[in-house]
């Protein structure tokens, strides 16, 4: 699926707990975990030869889509979400983040 400009689109897949966007170039995700009305934002990759496009500011964007329509607490503990997240505050209206909590020692 592609949108309109010919970009490829966000998909959710909730079965693999991830947004992905595939290009022919490689596959971007968003790897989160939903728990007790939070979506935890746990990574966000996008291949090298893909980047600066937006594509992570893409998937991020349906994670706090998805938090807005189910009234989830986004929870950014992947550095890039929680920069972008800070970066665009006018995206992040109506939804409730978590600045707080932060992944657990490995």
């Amino acid at each position: 699926m592609t949108t309109p400009a010919g970009e490829p689109s966000v998909v959710d897949v909730p079965d693999e707990s991830r947004f992905v966007l595939e290009d022919p170039a490689g596959v971007s995700e968003l790897v989160y975990d939903l728990e007790d009305g939070r979506i935890v934002i746990v990574h966000t990759g996008v291949p090298d030869a893909i980047g600066g496009r937006g594509l992570g500011s893409r998937l991020v964007q349906a994670a706090v889509r998805r938090a807005a329509r189910e009234h989830l607490t986004v929870v950014p503990w992947c550095p890039f979400a929680r920069s972008w997240l800070r970066e665009h505050p006018e995206e992040t209206g109506g939804i409730t983040i978590d600045w707080k909590s932060r992944p657990p020692a490995a």
